[in-house]
């Protein structure tokens, strides 16, 4: 199915590591034109670096997803620099793992920054272009624990990625019509969000993350939902490793 991949525009949000860099390596190698979108200008050259030699087409472009300002802006630079966007993935995240007992609330401040309300700025700037050109497909990154409440410690974690999920649907439900959206679940899959927790739990983490999946199961998925003809919305796909139990 990679007609329906190829040219597509597709825009990422975190793009330059774990899942996000997986999905920009996978969807320019069937012929998509991708824009990565991150913070750490660095970890993004090596990437564009990386699927240039492979014969892929990529740009770079600095963001700070809590920025509505800037999410605007990067959308607009995609538009201008390869006449269109078909495909927005809001990959961006943050997971600090920690019991609400301690009340760190700068942790809890960040997630809601990045997690929801960088997900939220993300449908804002493109949904307008979407309707406007009749199509589209918004791709939120939610989690196994926007299904379940990871607890203790991953409570307002969960909180954001239930708001992702929740918001994927009421989306899909206003505009499937003309805009396709789809929900991403994974479980654990191997990333930097893993080293998002520094506090008493992070030992846990670690060990929970010893099951994790490869980074490129969940591309895949990102990539079938992507490669539906126009009249197929794929709402929904939860993946983890077999193993891990919630």
């Amino acid at each position: 199915m990679n007609n329906g991949i190829e040219n597509k525009v597709i825009l990422i949000t975190g793009g330059n590591t774990g899942i996000g860099a997986e999905v920009a390596r996978l969807l320019a190698s069937r012929g998509a034109k991708v824009a990565i979108a991150a913070r750490r200008q660095s970890k993004t050259e090596e990437v564009i670096e990386e699927i240039t030699r492979a014969g892929g087409d990529v740009r770079g472009y600095s963001l700070d997803v809590t920025d509505k300002h800037q999410v605007e802006s990067v959308v607009s630079a995609v538009i201008r620099d390869f006449g269109r966007l078909d495909v927005l993935i809001n990959n961006a995240g943050l997971m600090p793992i920690r019991p609400m007992s301690e009340v760190n609330t700068d942790e809890w401040d960040a997630m809601i920054d990045v997690n929801l309300k960088g997900t939220l700025y993300g449908i804002a700037a493109v949904l307008p272009r979407f309707l406007a050109q009749e199509s589209g497909h918004i791709i939120n990154l939610s989690s196994v624990a926007g299904i379940k409440v990871f607890a203790p410690g991953g409570t307002v974690y969960s909180g954001t990625k239930f708001a992702v999920r929740a918001i994927s649907e009421g989306l899909r439900q206003e505009v499937g019509d003309k805009v396709r959206v789809t929900s991403i679940e994974p479980g654990a899959v191997e990333s930097d969000l893993k080293y998002s927790t520094s506090g008493t739990a992070s030992e846990n983490v670690l060990e929970f993350y010893k099951q994790a999946i490869p980074a490129g199961s969940v591309a895949r998925a990102i990539a079938f939902a992507i490669e539906q003809p126009a009249d197929v919305d794929i709402n929904e796909i939860v993946l983890r490793p077999t193993r891990q139990e919630f």
